[in-house]
């Protein structure tokens, strides 16, 4: 290879020149329609152009990328899960499955009503969301708190709204809303002028843990205490803040029986219910 002034000649073969043409196709190296081999080479020694190994990242780099692509996603920071993807993509060290998981995010971006929930809820703003579920039925609620949360494997809209009619919970949490996104056909959103509430309404409830699980138990962001009994032996009491009855019993109830619902009554009769219910059932 030759350099004249600001031209380059290269003495290549057929089969490097096939693949320096592919590369300069690839990134836009091109004269009219065609790759500009000239172009490409001159780009990488002006170093306007840096290429490099792409087969030398370890599986616990991809692993941790990976996870960190799908935790974006989980806390709906979109744009930062797109860019990790993209990142990956470029990779050469990708399995299969895990290429083709990644295309297939990046193939199918969130609606423009998810993005626009996600942006009011970072200005905390509130807004008025509009929208049509899986059964065809149309919903409408005035959101003053929302946050985006996973619950057993899928993504909901927790959010506080004005309207109760409709909710099954506990009278003290019944402005909580729990909406699940892949169920929201279509959504209209409108910003309203109303004050952002700080969190969701909540309730605390007293539990008791019995056994291996009070040794096990490891505390969680909303447990307000978490301490033994000291007149019970081996027994340890937790006080939880609890912003949604259905999540709370589903947990609770695996746990049986080793762990007990104390207060408040309207929860710890919930799960008595339960209880009884199937009992009945194994009975039958």
């Amino acid at each position: 290879m030759s350099r004249k002034g600001q031209s380059i000649t290269l003495s290549i073969s057929e089969r490097d020149k096939s693949e320096l043409e592919t590369l300069a196709l690839e990134f836009g190296m091109k004269w009219g329609d065609k790759p500009n081999i000239s172009r490409l080479v001159e780009a990488i020694a002006r170093r306007q152009l840096l290429l490099g190994n792409n087969n030398d990242w370890t599986p616990s780099r991809i692993r941790a990328l990976d996870r960190a692509m799908r935790g974006f996603v989980d806390m709906g920071e979109n744009e930062q899960a797109w860019e990790i993807g993209k990142l990956l993509l470029e990779r050469s060290e990708l399995s299969t499955p895990l290429r083709t998981q990644i295309e297939e995010f990046l193939g199918n971006p969130p609606a423009a009503w998810r993005l626009r929930v996600e942006q009011l809820i970072k200005r905390q703003q509130p807004f008025q969301l509009s929208y049509e579920d899986a059964a065809h039925r149309v919903w409408n609620f005035t959101v003053c708190y929302a946050r985006i949360t996973n619950h057993e494997k899928r993504q909901y809209l927790d959010c506080w709204c004005e309207e109760t009619e409709g909710n099954q919970d506990i009278e003290e949490l019944q402005h909580n809303w729990c909406l699940r996104f892949d169920r929201i056909q279509d959504a209209a959103v409108v910003e309203i002028d109303r004050k952002w509430r700080s969190h969701l309404a909540e309730v605390e409830v007293s539990m008791h843990l019995f056994g291996g699980l009070a040794f096990a138990y490891q505390g969680k962001p909303e447990d307000v205490l978490v301490e033994w009994i000291p007149e019970k032996q081996r027994v340890k009491k937790v006080i939880r803040r609890v912003t949604s009855t259905f999540w709370f019993i589903r947990e609770v109830m695996q746990y049986a029986p080793d762990c007990i619902v104390v207060t408040p009554n309207s929860i710890r009769d919930r799960i008595k219910a339960k209880i009884r219910t199937l009992s009945d059932l194994y009975e039958m």
